[in-house]
C-alpha cells in the first residue's frame, strides 16, 4: 500500500457489519489504514519482517480497483447478495425473458471461461457467476442447473490438466481455486442431465417445426417461452450452446485417455464444437433483433457479453490447436516429437493447449506413454535396437540424461519467454551431463574391454550417445537464439553479434549432426572434418546428407547477415549505439551469458567476435557472396525434402531472404559513396533472418 501523505482516504458508504463466523471475528480497519496513510511517504509500504521482493510483486494494494477486487464489491457476502435479489431462480417470471436471460448467462460464462484460460483468476471470471457458487439453488431450473454443472465439470477437468502439466507456473493465478466449489453433488452426471435437457428442447423444436395438423397432436409439449413465433429461434439458440458444452467436455475426456487412445474420437468432437460455434454466431442475429422485447430493467441488468465473439474466436483457436495435437502421428521417434512441438509452437498456442500437448508427450516417464525414454534416446543416436537391452541404461548418468530429455520436452511446451529462459539454464545441465557420461563411459569401457565380446558393443554405444548429446546441446542453443527474435529481445545494433553467434552455433550443430549420421551409416568414413570449410568444400570424400546441407544454407545466411551488419557498422552506414549504460562488450555478455557459462561453443568470446567482424567491408563481401551460396544450396537441397512440406517452406523462405539480401548488398556496393542511400531491415520473409531494404531518401 503506497499513498501520498496529503491524500485523503475515499469516502466509504456505511454498511451493515459483517456477521462473525464460528472461527472469525470481523473488525473495521479503516481507521488504522487512515492513520497509516497520514504517516506514510509516497512509495512506502507497510510490511512485516519477512516481507521480500517476491512478496512485493504479489502484494495487494488496498483501495486500488485493479488489485483490490473487494473494493468494487456491492455486497459483503453471497447470502446478502441473494437476499437482495441477485441471481434469482427463475431469472424472470416471464418465460420469454427468462430464456433470454439464461442465454445471456451462458454467453457471459463462455466469455469468462476464455478470460480464465488467458491467465486471469477463476474467482473473478467463471466463478463471479453466483449460480455456480450455490448449485442447489438452480435445481428447480433444469436448463440453468444442467449448464452450470457442465461448466463446473469442465473447469475442474481443465484445472486438472494444467496442474498436472505444471505449465501453470507461467500463470500463477490459473490454478488458484480459492476454496471455490469446483465439485458439486452429482457433477459426474453432468452429461446425463445436459442430454435430458437437450432432448426436451429438441422435442420442442420438432414440435414447432411440425405442420399445423401435427402441432395439434403435440400441444401437450410445453413451450419453452410464451411467444410461438420466437419458439424455433430460441430453441436453436439454446441447442447450439448446450451441444457445444457437451462436445467440449467429451473432447477433454477423450484427450485424457492414456497413450493417445482417445485422439481420434477427440477430433470428431472438435469438428462438432466448431460446427456449433458457427450456429452460435448465426443465432446472435436472432437474439439481437428480439432483445427489445426485454424490459428496460432487464436490459440494464443483462450480462450479455459484448465479448462473446472474442470468446468464440478464442475457443475456435483453442480447438484448432487441440486438433493439431490430435493429428500427431505418435511415431516412436524423439526427433519427430521435438520437431512436432517446435512446429506446434509456431501457431502461438495458449496455456490450455500447451498443457494438453505436454501430457500427451510425457506419460509415466515414457514418450506418449508407450516408449521408454532410453529406447528413444538410443534410436535418436542411431543405435540398433539391440542397444536398448544393454546394461548402460542403468548407469546413473544415463538415467540423468533421460530426465534431461523429459525436461526438454516439457520446457518446449511452455510459452516463448518461459521456454527461452529455461532452455538457457538447462544448457549447463547438458554440458555437465556430457562430461559425466564421458568419464563414466571411459571407466565402463575399461571394464568391458576385459571381455572382447563387450568391447566393440560398449564403444559403439558410448560413441553414439556422446555424439547425440553434443548435437542436442547445440540444437537447444540454436533454439534459444531464435526465440530471442520471436520475443523481440534484440535491437538492430545487436543483430551483428546475434547472427555471428548463430553462425558459430550452426557450424557446431552441423558438425555434430554429420558426425552422428556418419556413424549411423555402415559405409561412412571414420574420419570427419570439423572445420567449417569441410561443409563448404565441394571436394569432400563423402556425401553430405540433406539435413546437414539444410543447416549449411543457414550457416551461409547467418554469416552473410553478420558480415553485412559488420560492414555497415565499420563503414558508418548504421549509426552506432550511443548508450550511457552499456558498451558493446557488456551487451555481448548480457545476450549470451547463459551460452557462455555452458561453454557453447568452446573458446568463443567477445574478443573472437570482434576479431571476426572488425575488418568486414563491402569490398571483402564481394569476394565471398554468402547470400548467393545460401540461395544455391537451398535450391539444390529442395528435391531431398519433396515429401516434407514444412522444410520445403523453410527453404523457400531462406531463398527469399538470401536473394533479396544479395541484391541489397550489390546496391550498397554500387552506391557506397551515395549518402542518400538508406538501409533498413525487416522480418518480412522469415521470422529470424532479416531482409535488407535499400531506399533512396
Amino acid at each position: 500500500m503506497a499513498e501520498d501523505r496529503a491524500s485523503e482516504p475515499p469516502s466509504i458508504p456505511s454498511r451493515a457489519s459483517i456477521p462473525s463466523g464460528d472461527n472469525s471475528v470481523w473488525a473495521d480497519v479503516s481507521p488504522l489504514l487512515h492513520a497509516a496513510c497520514q504517516d506514510l511517504q509516497e512509495g512506502e509500504l507497510i510490511h512485516g519482517d519477512n516481507f521480500n521482493l517476491f512478496a512485493a510483486m504479489s502484494a495487494l494494494e488496498i483501495m486500488d480497483p485493479k488489485m483490490d477486487s473487494g473494493i468494487a464489491c456491492t455486497y459483503y457476502s453471497l447470502d446478502e447478495a441473494i437476499e437482495n435479489g441477485v441471481a434469482p431462480v427463475p431469472v424472470s417470471a416471464d418465460k420469454t425473458t427468462d430464456v433470454q436471460c439464461v442465454i445471456d448467462i451462458m454467453d457471459h460464462l463462455l466469455a469468462c471461461e476464455a478470460t480464465w484460460h488467458k491467465g486471469h483468476s477463476l474467482a473473478q471470471t467463471v466463478y463471479s457467476c453466483l449460480y455456480l457458487l450455490r448449485p442447489e439453488r438452480t435445481l428447480s431450473h433444469a436448463l440453468l442447473h444442467s449448464y452450470c454443472k457442465v461448466i463446473r465439470a469442465t473447469c475442474k477437468a481443465i484445472l486438472s490438466v494444467v496442474s498436472e502439466a505444471r505449465t501453470h507456473e507461467e500463470e500463477d493465478l490459473f490454478t488458484m481455486s480459492y476454496g471455490l466449489p469446483l465439485s458439486g453433488d452429482g457433477d459426474e452426471k453432468c452429461l446425463s442431465l445436459l442430454n435430458a435437457v437437450e432432448e426436451t428442447i429438441s422435442r420442442q423444436l420438432r414440435s414447432c417445426k411440425a405442420s399445423s395438423s401435427k402441432r395439434r397432436v403435440s400441444e401437450d409439449i410445453e413451450q419453452l417461452q410464451n411467444n410461438p413465433d420466437l419458439e424455433e429461434g430460441y430453441c436453436k439458440a439454446l441447442l447450439c450452446r448446450l451441444r457445444f458444452r457437451k462436445h467440449f467436455y467429451h473432447l477433454l475426456m477423450s484427450m485424457k485417455r492414456p497413450q493417445g487412445r482417445g485422439l481420434e474420437m477427440a477430433r470428431k468432437h472438435i469438428a462438432a464444437c466448431i460446427s456449433e460455434i458457427d450456429y452460435i454466431k448465426k443465432s446472435s442475429d436472432f437474439l439481437r433483433v428480439n432483445a427489445h422485447e426485454m424490459s428496460k430493467q432487464n436490459l440494464e441488468n443483462t450480462t450479455a457479453s459484448v465479448y462473446l465473439f472474442q470468446a468464440l474466436e478464442y475457443f475456435m483457436k483453442l480447438l484448432q490447436d487441440l486438433d493439431a495435437i490430435c493429428s500427431c502421428t505418435l511415431a516412436p521417434s524423439l526427433e519427430a516429437a521435438l520437431l512436432f512441438v517446435v512446429k506446434f509452437q509456431k501457431s502461438k498456442p495458449d496455456l490450455v493447449a500447451r498443457a494438453h500437448l505436454q501430457l500427451l508427450l510425457v506419460q509415466d516417464g515414457k514418450l506418449y506413454g508407450r516408449d521408454p525414454i532410453f529406447s528413444m534416446t538410443t534410436r535418436a543416436a542411431g543405435l540398433p535396437e539391440v542397444a536398448e537391452m544393454h546394461d548402460i541404461q542403468k548407469n546413473e548418468f544415463m538415467v540423468q540424461l533421460g530426465q534431461l530429455v523429459i525436461n526438454l520436452l516439457k520446457i518446449l511446451c511452455t510459452n516463448a519467454a518461459w521456454q527461452r529462459r529455461k532452455l538457457g539454464k538447462m544448457l549447463q545441465d547438458w554440458r555437465v551431463t556430457y562430461v559425466q557420461l564421458e568419464m563414466a563411459f571411459k571407466e565402463e569401457f575399461e571394464e568391458a574391454s576385459k571381455t572382447s565380446n563387450n568391447k566393440k558393443v560398449c564403444f559403439k554405444i558410448y560413441q553414439h550417445i556422446l555424439a547425440w548429446v553434443e548435437e542436442q546441446t547445440y540444437w537447444i542453443a540454436f533454439r534459444f537464439l531464435n526465440l530471442g527474435f520471436e520475443l523481440e529481445l534484440y535491437s538492430v545494433h545487436d543483430y551483428c553479434m546475434v547472427y555471428w553467434y548463430t553462425y558459430v552455433v550452426l557450424i557446431k550443430l552441423a558438425e555434430k549432426k554429420h558426425l552422428r549420421m556418419s556413424m549411423s551409416s555402415d559405409s561412412a568414413k571414420k574420419k570427419t572434418k570439423k572445420k567449417r570449410d569441410s561443409f563448404k568444400d565441394g571436394e569432400t570424400d563423402y556425401q553430405i546428407s540433406a539435413a546437414v546441407l539444410f543447416l549449411q544454407s543457414q550457416i551461409y545466411l547467418s554469416e552473410g547477415l553478420s558480415m553485412m551488419f559488420a560492414a555497415l557498422r565499420n563503414e558508418h552506414r548504421i549509426v552506432p549505439l550511443q548508450s550511457p549504460f552499456n558498451t558493446e562488450h557488456e551487451i555481448f555478455v548480457q545476450q549470451f551469458e547463459l551460452l557462455q557459462k555452458a561453454c557453447v561453443p568452446d573458446h568463443v568470446s567477445y574478443a573472437t567476435f570482434k576479431e571476426s567482424t572488425i575488418h568486414a567491408n563491402f569490398a571483402t563481401l564481394a569476394i565471398c557472396d554468402y547470400f548467393k551460396e545460401a540461395q544455391r544450396i537451398a535450391k539444390e537441397v529442395k528435391s531431398s525434402f519433396a515429401n516434407d512440406p514444412d522444410t520445403m517452406a523453410e527453404l523457400r523462405r531462406i531463398e527469399q531472404v538470401a536473394e533479396r539480401n544479395s541484391i541489397a548488398l550489390n546496391v550498397c556496393r554500387a552506391g557506397a559513396l551515395d549518402p542518400k542511400l538508406k538501409i533498413s531491415f525487416a522480418f518480412c520473409h522469415h521470422p529470424f533472418y532479416a531482409t535488407a531494404i535499400v531506399k533512396r531518401s
